[in-house]
């Protein structure tokens, strides 16, 4: 039986694993480039690269994600209610008061972050505090809370971070093969083994981003729910939140620094009601809002 537990155990394994696949992943791509262009010295910094990334993922993806989003640190005197708020909830879970900041844009959305409980953030937008009421903001706390209080904030940052990177080193060599067509071979054997070993590598990359869009996806849905379920339960409402996620899923437009490498953070897909309804379900970050609104109300 699956308990808050095993479900932090497993998340931290998960991390580990990521973080092995991604060096894996990358050490793999520097032998292929290195042994196509006959320069080992590529490999040697494919490995280094990604012992470094996995440090900088580890100590400092909270503050890359940050950045990115455009997050700054709220002011206890303009965002009383929202402190209060995450004080009060945090005092009930448990947790060390989390670090807040705040996203300036109209469309409703939160995340949490960080490594561990004792260095989280949680970051809301200015549309979200406009929107909801105290017993839907406490929901989303609440929820986001629950993100760190389950261990999933490492696991889902660590992503950003090397997701994000795969995807753009796959691009950068994509785009060098082609664009400078490579070494060429000193024999025909050698021009043959070369294209094989092209070809080979060239699949490679290609796969790379596409397994790390599916370790995202994989890392998403179902951590949601129980999100929802454990903010529920630190609440005692779970009609706040659930109306919380009626209102933030009606919202269409997209929010303004939308990201397909952080979607999967938010309490709520970034990019709109309109893109969800165009998306497929296996593209989507977070299970459907009706489903999750039929949970918590066990309908």
């Amino acid at each position: 039986m699956s308990t808050l537990y095993t479900n932090q155990r497993k998340n931290t394994e998960k991390t580990w694993l990521l973080m092995s696949l991604f060096l894996v992943i990358i050490v793999a791509l520097g032998y292929f480039i290195s042994a196509y262009y006959g320069n080992p010295s590529i490999l040697y910094f494919a490995i280094f690269f990604s012992i470094f990334m996995n440090v900088l993922s580890y100590w400092y993806s909270d503050k890359i994600v940050l950045t990115i989003s455009g997050a700054h640190p709220a002011d206890h005197d303009t965002y009383t209610e929202l402190y209060h708020s995450v004080e009060n909830l945090s005092i009930t879970a448990g947790l060390p008061m989390p670090k807040i900041y705040i996203i300036n844009d109209p469309a409703p959305n939160a995340f949490a972050t960080g490594r561990d409980k004792n260095h989280a953030v949680v970051a809301v937008t200015s549309g979200l505090l406009q929107m909801m009421n105290r017993n839907e903001l406490d929901g989303v706390v609440a929820h986001e809370l629950s993100h760190i209080q389950n261990k999933d904030i490492l696991l889902q940052t660590v992503v950003v971070v090397l997701v994000g990177f795969i995807a753009i080193l796959a691009n950068i060599f994509l785009h060098s093969s082609f664009g400078f067509g490579g070494r060429r071979g000193s024999s025909k054997d050698e021009g043959s083994a070369g294209n094989v070993l092209m070809i080979v590598g060239i699949v490679f990359i290609i796969l790379s981003p596409i397994v790390a869009q599916l370790i995202q996806l994989a890392i998403s849905r179902r951590r949601e729910f129980l999100a929802d379920a454990s903010g529920a339960l630190l609440t005692r409402y779970p009609e706040g939140l659930a109306s919380a996620l009626q209102k933030i899923s009606s919202y269409s437009a997209p929010m303004i620094k939308a990201n397909n490498a952080m979607a999967h953070m938010y309490i709520s897909s970034p990019f709109g009601a309109n893109a969800r309804k165009g998306m497929t379900g296996l593209f989507l970050t977070h299970p459907p809002v009706e489903d999750r609104i039929k949970a918590l109300l066990n309908k």
